[in-house]
């Protein structure tokens, strides 16, 4: 299994230990999730392989995953978890309040994301520490909603929606 990080300073192959990430989530409340050289908000971990896979190439039955997060210093941290290759396609989101998954916020990067899916960075800090210490299992610290039991709008496009303001 290969493993990639990026995630601030952490660029390139291998995982961080969850202490040199733990600050991003558990700092003071103002410096969560602080990164002021990228000003990016999204970040992610990766492998390649997974499961005994890694002999195989892409799209031929190699399984890769990817655990990608998004924070937002009013909302807390949304969580994606893809596995994907061969017949396999897990793909989860946290589950925050989907009672505002039709009330949406725009990411840095211009995707409208609904804030339903965010939980407070303490939780997604158990998630992603869980995530590095059994090396890319699904976390079963948090509550995860499947990938098709979101609406189909859950996720808008966003140049049909530029009146929600950037």
């Amino acid at each position: 299994m290969r493993k990639h990080v990026y995630f601030d300073v952490f660029v390139g192959p291998g995982w961080p230990v969850p202490s040199e990430l733990e600050r991003y989530f558990l700092g003071p409340v103002g410096q969560r999730w602080t990164f002021f050289r990228s000003r990016n908000d999204c970040w992610g971990l990766s492998a390649e392989g997974v499961d005994g896979t890694d002999h195989l190439p892409r799209h031929q039955g190699r399984i890769d995953l990817h655990l990608t997060m998004l924070g937002n210093a009013d909302h807390g941290v949304l969580l994606n978890y893809a596995k994907r290759g061969g017949e396999r396609l897990e793909h989860y989101y946290s589950r925050g309040d989907l009672r505002r998954l039709q009330e949406w916020m725009w990411s840095r990067h211009g995707s409208l994301v609904p804030i339903g899916l965010f939980i407070p960075f303490e939780r997604a800090w158990l998630a992603v520490k869980e995530f590095l210490q059994t090396d890319g299992a699904l976390p079963q610290s948090i509550t995860w909603i499947a990938g098709d039991d979101l609406p189909a709008d859950a996720f808008p496009d966003p140049t049909a929606h530029r009146d929600l303001g950037e």
